[in-house]
């Protein structure tokens, strides 16, 4: 078997990322990954995970890949859903009560945590840099969120989140007031929003 053809094509497949479980379904095993990567043939960009020598990481991606039970969420929603030009420094994912994420996961990213019942609440998915689909919350969801999260975020993160909003012209009134009458944050976001728009 032709290993490097092989992994060339589950890369192109997978946004440029190798993972071990799709290998093994390929006849590549964790040995000979790790064999290769040895050798200089892929590089590991996280256990588990390698791209080929040539391909950049895509970082968001690879963040997606490692829980099912993680969306992107907060500034990197604002980020992924085009109205805040700053890639956050750090980013934010949310992930159901019951569910932790891995040491790994909670040290490169903040992991905030939902009711399990409003976790897929406008759940979707956006496009990275790159041009890969991962989850990640729509704008209505991603202001509730910060709402809900603004003693943690900062008054000048929060506030900033707010007005892109408001000056958003693919903003839903009404799909925000729907999300934040079930998250039970109508009442606040109303007294924001009133100044703002």
């Amino acid at each position: 078997m032709d290993f490097i053809a092989e992994l060339t094509a589950i890369a192109k497949e997978n946004g440029g990322i190798i993972e071990n479980k799709v290998a093994a379904g390929h006849g590549i095993s964790r040995a000979m990954l790790s064999k290769l990567y040895k050798k200089g043939k892929i590089n590991r960009i996280k256990t588990g995970q390698y791209i080929l020598p040539d391909d950049i990481e895509d970082e968001l991606l690879s963040i997606s890949k490692r829980s099912e039970w993680i969306v992107f969420s907060h500034e990197t929603a604002l980020f992924l859903n085009g109205i805040s030009d700053r890639t956050p420094f750090k980013h934010t994912v949310t992930a159901p009560i019951g569910h932790g994420q891995s040491a790994v996961l909670s040290s490169e990213c903040k992991v905030y945590y939902i009711k399990a019942d409003w976790f897929d609440i406008g759940r979707t998915e956006l496009k990275t840099p790159a041009g890969n689909l991962v989850p990640c919350y729509d704008l209505e969801k991603t202001v509730c969120d910060i709402v809900r999260s603004r003693n943690k975020m900062g008054t000048e993160t929060f506030l900033a989140a707010l007005k892109l909003y408001a000056d958003c012209p693919r903003k839903d009134l009404n799909k925000l007031n729907d999300y934040a009458t079930q998250m039970h944050v109508a009442n606040i976001l109303r007294r924001y929003l009133e100044v703002l728009l």
